[in-house]
């Protein structure tokens, strides 16, 4: 990641990425049969993405208000609204350690506050994941029992994260 890429170049390395590891995570874990937690809605693209690669695994969405594309909505029973720092420790109550696949993509555009909020979620998120299953993250995150995956060969060094318990 150069600063002297322009934001379309950083835009597309992020996508790219995404999609590379979206893809690489949801074929490496299709054995597992927990559930699939998408954290940050947004556009919904990647939970579009996701609804179209997955199988037989639920996937859930958290958000704290939709407003996301029809197309990409998820529906009512599938769909965790409110703040992550209430909705994930109420996550681990009701499904445990059982999430096959978590993806996150909850940053903003200041790299400062999105680490510290990195700092503060991961380990929110980290009792979420079963044993062999995967953490996709757009930011770098902070596990103390994950581990920090090699990249697929398509995506961009520093543009996505993987781990894995």
């Amino acid at each position: 990641m150069s600063d002297a890429q322009s934001r379309l170049d950083l835009f597309i390395d992020r996508m790219v990425s995404q999609r590379a590891c979206l893809d690489f995570a949801i074929a490496d874990t299709a054995d597992l049969a927990g559930p699939v937690f998408e954290l940050g809605l947004g556009n919904g693209r990647t939970y579009h993405h996701m609804m179209n690669r997955v199988r037989n695994r639920p996937v859930y969405v958290f958000e704290r208000a939709v407003a996301s594309h029809p197309d990409s909505t998820p529906p009512e029973d599938r769909l965790i609204l409110g703040d992550v720092r209430e909705t994930l420790p109420a996550a681990l109550d009701r499904f445990g350690a059982t999430a096959s696949l978590i993806h996150a993509d909850l940053g903003g555009h200041n790299r400062e506050k999105n680490d510290a909020f990195a700092r503060f979620v991961s380990p929110l998120i980290e009792p979420l994941l079963a044993e062999g299953g995967l953490m996709v993250s757009s930011d770098r995150m902070y596990f103390e029992t994950l581990t920090e995956q090699t990249l697929p060969a398509d995506a961009v060094p520093g543009r996505c994260f993987i781990y894995r318990r």
